[in-house]
């Protein structure tokens, strides 16, 4: 973890994804995988090697709970970020972590902190 976390970004519009890849950058982490639909999703969230994963709920109006299920079987944490509540996702997953979009640099770098405490004392100031 020296060189910070490895993230999947799981993100369909491409504006938002680049602001939170520069968000992970800007904390000391980096970016590993990325991903816009579901099925290239799916992909990744099996083969990549990832810390753990950002995705977004609504990808091209499929949701993600199918690539959310693969990385809960790698073991690998995961947080949503979103426009929408808690309620569209499936009651298995309503317990993990959500950032409501527009998502702010803090509340991503406080995020990513409850997910790994040791982070936090490596990151950078």
């Amino acid at each position: 973890m020296a060189g910070g976390l490895s993230v999947f970004l799981v993100e369909d519009e491409a504006l938002i994804r680049m602001m939170i890849a520069d968000m992970v950058e800007e904390l000391g982490h980096h970016v590993v995988a990325e991903a816009d639909n579901v099925r290239d999703a799916c992909a990744f969230a099996m083969t990549a090697q990832y810390d753990f994963a950002i995705l977004d709920i609504n990808l091209m109006g499929l949701y993600v709970d199918p690539v959310a299920d693969l990385i809960e079987r790698r073991g690998k944490p995961f947080l949503f970020a979103t426009g929408y509540g808690p309620e569209l996702l499936p009651s298995l997953l309503r317990r993990r972590p959500i950032l409501r979009k527009p998502i702010a640099l803090d509340e991503l770098k406080a995020m990513i902190e409850s997910l790994f405490p040791e982070a936090a004392a490596r990151a950078p100031l």
